[in-house]
């Protein structure tokens, strides 16, 4: 466990593991995978904002939230955040009917609540790149996640997506989290800016999953 300026601390977590998926802290030395993801032509044609992801990036990212732990700035409004990495597991890298990439994408988790988490950001983010899409890995990352944010105190947990990303409302649903509707976003917040103008909200009750329960 570290602990920040700021007197947060960020728990020491275990292995997180799911069959061939592995949750894995941003590192420097994967780097070069990273970038043969967001260079597959499956992410050019379907995620082309993936593809401009540069190396200088991913190097400012990894100074930016070292170990994959982002501190929160309260003159910002930004709450402390873990970032994971998606990988697939060595002994599955090459098997028939595995992704043709080893970085499967990311997945972050918020700690902490505001009225923007609640309602537009949600506390968990996450991104699969297309040609590893379709094997759940979302939802079992996400699932992977869920004792962390217990163990910080975070419950309900919210989760929001576009309500066209079909994928996304899916794994929300297979997660048992709840739809709890649609919000507007203000034009003056970054996500509107970037073209996203509205958010499903969804609501995921931490106590009511039997292995999270004291």
């Amino acid at each position: 466990m570290r602990l920040s300026l700021l007197g947060f601390q960020f728990l020491k977590v275990g292995p997180l593991i799911d069959g061939d998926l592995e949750l894995i802290s941003p590192q420097a030395s994967l780097i070069e995978e990273v970038l043969r993801s967001c260079e597959h032509p499956l992410t050019r044609l379907q995620a082309p904002s993936d593809a401009e992801i540069t190396r200088q990036q991913l190097q400012h990212f990894l100074l930016a939230a070292p170990d994959g732990h982002e501190e929160p700035d309260p003159l910002m409004g930004r709450v402390a955040q873990y970032h994971f990495w998606l990988q697939l597991r060595s002994g599955y890298v090459g098997r028939p009917g595995s992704p043709p990439i080893r970085m499967l994408g990311g997945i972050g988790l918020r700690i902490g609540s505001s009225h923007s988490i609640e309602q537009y950001y949600g506390h968990l983010g996450y991104h699969v790149f297309p040609a590893a899409r379709g094997r759940n890995y979302a939802q079992r990352a996400c699932r992977l996640l869920l004792p962390l944010a217990k163990a910080h105190g975070i419950d309900p947990l919210w989760i929001t997506c576009n309500p066209d990303n079909v994928a996304s409302r899916t794994t929300c649903e297979r997660l048992g989290a709840v739809f709890e509707g649609i919000v507007p976003v203000p034009p003056s917040d970054p996500l509107y800016l970037r073209g996203e103008h509205q958010k499903c909200r969804y609501r995921l009750d931490l106590s009511s999953i039997p292995s999270l329960r004291d």
